[in-house]
């Protein structure tokens, strides 16, 4: 179940599923770059203006599952518009900044997006554009992303599997939603 906070803009219902902290593993692969698995924190947060704040952190991730070092880092902001066109502006910690649009899935949470505008600095590879999927499956949020250079095509690079992070605030707020008349063992509210 996706829960729409009310304090959340009335444009940004459609995105709701996207709010809080994901974390979770995936598998990075691109020419002429390392290829490993990595980790992954997410969050999308919102205070009431018309647009989701970003970021995510990614580390590299040794055979056991334990952090390396970091891989890469991005901050943005998500909006969406009429029609149901997304729209996300984003800067990544090795020197790129971007425009990206997409749309929002007719009847399911599932964003495709494709980059706009690309703007480098010097100290950054090779970038041309890319573009990601983003999907609410089974209350996991799933991506891919794919991206090209003046010299490689079009191709996946990087795509995770991410749970939602449940923080001690969700619990007391869920807490608080139980009924007043639970049984003192809880257990028939579960039935």
């Amino acid at each position: 179940m996706i829960e729409i906070p009310s304090e959340l803009h009335k444009d940004l219902v459609p995105l709701a599923f996207l709010l809080g902290t994901w974390a979770g593993a995936g598998v990075h692969d691109f020419p002429d770059s390392e290829k490993c698995n990595f980790g992954q924190e997410v969050s999308f947060t919102h205070d009431g203006r018309d647009f989701l704040e970003y970021h995510s952190h990614t580390w590299v991730l040794d055979g056991e599952g334990n952090k390396v070092r970091p891989l890469e880092s991005e901050s943005g902001y998500w909006r969406i518009g009429t029609d149901r066109k997304v729209e996300v502006t984003m800067v990544r910690s090795d020197g790129v900044v971007e425009v990206w649009y997409g749309e929002l899935a007719d009847k399911k949470p599932q964003i495709d997006l494709a980059t706009d505008a690309v703007a480098r600095t010097e100290a950054s590879g090779p970038y041309s554009g890319g573009k990601r999927l983003y999907g609410y499956v089974d209350s996991d949020l799933m991506w891919v992303g794919e991206k090209q250079t003046p010299d490689i095509p079009l191709r996946p690079y990087m795509s995770a599997h991410l749970k939602k992070v449940v923080t001690p605030q969700d619990v007391e707020r869920w807490a608080k939603a139980l009924p007043d008349d639970l049984p003192d063992d809880g257990i028939a509210f579960f039935k």
